[in-house]
């Protein structure tokens, strides 16, 4: 632990030692050879006069711009690395508060060496290269039945809620501004709603670091990190509209009009411009069968363009890279191979979790500034409003969309909805974009403050509140096959419901977009020899695939049963002895198939069948006789249920062919020493099937 800190500090002393090379300049011209020197007199090369041969030189100003880039990237992976192995500070402080007391400490050595203000985290930087990674992670592992089944409620918020609080705290502050006008009366109504909207924008990233850490029950979760992906939108439509009135002599009602309608337009757009992307990275996946290697490529590549795309039309580059991933997602998984799939996940995990760790530590660089300008009543009061107005339009519009909900939203819930509004890198990066006048720096300085309340203050009580309100957790468990087929079941059922009532809801949208999607896009989209055959065989990849990825950040689950007694190695060398015996003798046996839909066979004309093992396809078994070998599950639950047994009580006698199951300790006939006695005991009543019987004595421990 103390090596992983001693590195980072080491690499944080080689991010400002590059810098006192930059001051020193070469003395004669980089093209010329080394060998060769100037005369002194007309500046012509001397031939006479050779130089020595150097045998070691640095030229920093070739490897300048990659160098510090791999080096700010070691420094925020060490970082990470030094926090998941920092004992129990994980528990308490979560991992964004570390990242940016990093960043606080690495800016301030860089401010003490060079005198000057640390290297800060521009607009560009942040909106082409940082947020991409991040959002496309959060819509590709978009759990997309919660997310549309919670649409309204997200739009709801995201929406209504953003306007709420940018007007709420616009105004607010405004009337703030006139109660002060010695201090604050150079500040205009404009430049306080253009404020209004980049403080009113909750952070993704800051909400996902901190709720992934608690693992809140689903529907708490996805109404905060939805309202949290599409508040962002919202809020930087709104950022530029504001800025569009201020270059503005005057302002009509007339431009408030097109203001609104612009904000539709680059909401809708930025969708359509995500789905046109993502529908073409779906065909073009199909065509990758002789060229896997390159399919993950596509994925990245269509949805960075969707970004760039809307970029490049003032549309909205969130919404667009949100649909372009929820889209494809589907279709690229049902078209490419396994491997593949598995590099999509873990390459965008990576490249998300890099992108969040050097956003955090560039917060706390950028923080280390000569440009702050304080000001007690506007750094507080925006503080105070930026939480009530939050407060407030969390439980008003929950109070309207509760009338809606089947499942209404408790006031728990809302309670950390409201509290869980945590701001960061997109507000950061939004005030500096601001045009030059003489509170700027105010406004910088209130950004900053406001952002290290957020995630330091909320983000560090937020978890004890969860647990202290006793909120619905997650469950840890993954779906199996047969809950994920009763909820389609019920899906079915609530659409036909629907369907006879003439009630035109959302299983009927969802049951008709279905038979759509079936009949035209995944016949279109996806190869031929890939397209299941079945509803029940999607729903068993897809679980698979789940699976194979698995939960990793979920923490390892805890046996509620109690622990018994630890088992002596005699009683592990006769487990062992037992079960290789037996198994390998019912392994070779050839058993008869049974249904109960026919007369029972011979043994010798019975077909043998495979056993399934765990990752066999489906859809090879499928094709075979559905046959169950009912011995060899009996024999195997029998041995299983001895080993069991066994743990609990040195002395068990387990006859699978008793009545009851009754764990009814018998004295063993007296065996030989550190010996087990098995038999097998046949008994054939007339008119019956012959049945095995599988019964053993165990003696665990010696007598003395």
């Amino acid at each position: 632990m103390a090596a992983l800190w001693t590195l980072s500090l080491l690499l944080s002393a080689c991010l400002f030692w590059p810098a006192c090379l930059a001051l020193t300049s070469p003395s004669q011209p980089r093209n010329l050879p080394p060998s060769r020197g100037f005369n002194s007199s007309d500046g012509s090369l001397s031939v006479d006069l050779p130089m020595a041969l150097r045998l070691f030189s640095v030229d920093y100003h070739h490897v300048q711009a990659p160098f510090e880039i791999v080096l700010w990237i070691m420094l925020a992976s060490l970082a990470k690395l030094g926090f998941h192995w920092s004992g129990r500070v994980p528990a308490v402080v979560p991992e964004s508060c570390l990242l940016i007391m990093v960043g606080l400490l690495v800016g301030g050595v860089i401010y003490g060496v060079r005198h000057s203000a640390p290297p800060t985290l521009s607009a560009d930087a942040f909106f082409l290269f940082l947020l991409p990674p991040i959002v496309l992670d959060a819509g590709y592992f978009l759990p997309g039945r919660l997310f549309f089944e919670n649409l309204g409620t997200i739009l709801w918020y995201a929406v209504l809620g953003t306007l709420w609080n940018v007007l709420g705290i616009g105004l607010s502050l405004y009337a703030v501004c006139l109660l002060a006008p010695g201090s604050l009366g150079d500040i205009s109504l404009l430049h306080c709603l253009l404020f209004g909207s980049l403080i009113a924008a909750v952070d993704p990233v800051a909400v996902l670091s901190v709720f992934q850490e608690m693992r809140v029950n689903d529907q708490l979760h996805i109404l905060v990190f939805g309202e949290s992906l599409l508040n962002d939108a919202v809020t930087v439509v709104l950022y530029r509209l504001f800025e569009s009135f201020l270059r503005l002599p005057s302002v009509s009602g007339l431009d408030v009009l097109l203001g609104g309608c612009m904000v539709l337009v680059v909401g809708l757009g930025g969708l359509l411009v995500g789905l046109f992307f993502g529908l073409v990275a779906a065909l073009t996946s199909r065509f990758t069968s002789r060229a896997q290697v390159i399919a993950p490529l596509f994925v990245f590549l269509y949805s960075y363009l969707s970004y760039l795309t809307s970029e490049m039309l003032h549309l909205s580059g969130i919404m667009a890279i949100v649909t372009c991933a929820v889209t494809m997602k589907q279709y690229v998984e049902a078209n490419v191979s396994e491997r593949s799939n598995t590099t999509i996940q873990y390459f965008l995990k990576m490249w998300s979790s890099v992108s969040e760790t050097l956003i955090f530590i560039f917060l706390g660089v950028s923080t280390i500034q000569d440009v702050h300008m304080w000001s007690w009543l506007f750094v507080c009061s925006t503080l105070l409003l930026c939480l009530v107005w939050r407060a407030t339009g969390v439980l008003l519009l929950t109070a309207v969309v509760n009338k809606l909900r089947r499942n209404t939203v408790t006031f728990r819930d809302q309670f950390i909805i409201a509290y869980g509004g945590l701001r960061g890198a997109i507000c950061f990066s939004l005030v500096f974009l601001i045009e030059d006048f003489p509170k700027k720096r105010l406004f910088i300085t209130t950004t900053i403050v406001v952002i290290l309340f957020t995630v330091f203050v909320q983000g560090m009580t937020i978890k004890p509140l969860v647990e202290l309100l006793d909120v619905k957790r997650k469950k840890r468990a993954l779906p199996s096959v047969s809950e994920e087929i009763h909820s389609r079941l019920i899906d079915h059922l609530l659409a036909g419901i629907e369907d006879v009532v003439g009630y035109w809801g959302q299983h009927y949208w969802k049951d008709k977009f279905e038979q759509f999607n079936r009949k035209y896009l995944r016949r279109f989209l996806i190869r031929e020899d890939h397209q299941a055959r079945s509803s029940i065989l999607r729903v068993y990849q897809e679980l698979e695939r789940r699976e194979q990825r698995g939960d990793e950040e979920a923490p390892p689950l805890v046996d509620p049963r109690p622990h018994s007694r630890p088992l002596l190695p005699e009683e592990m060398d006769s487990i062992r002895r037992i079960l290789s015996r037996n198994l390998e003798n019912f392994n070779k046996k050839q058993t008869p198939a049974y249904s109960r839909h026919t007369l029972h066979q011979d043994a010798t004309t019975g077909r043998t069948r495979k056993p399934l093992h765990r990752h066999q396809s489906l859809a090879e078994t499928s094709t075979n006789n559905t046959q169950v070998a009912t011995t060899q599950f009996i024999q195997s639950s029998s041995l299983l249920l001895a080993v069991c047994w066994m743990s609990a009580s040195p002395h068990v006698l387990l006859d699978s062919s008793a009545p009851a199951p009754t764990r009814r300790p018998v004295d063993p006939p007296p065996p030989a020493a550190g010996e087990e006695q098995i038999s097998l005991q046949h008994q054939a009543p007339v008119g019956r099937t012959p049945k095995k019987q599988l019964s053993f004595v165990l003696e665990s421990e010696k007598q003395q």
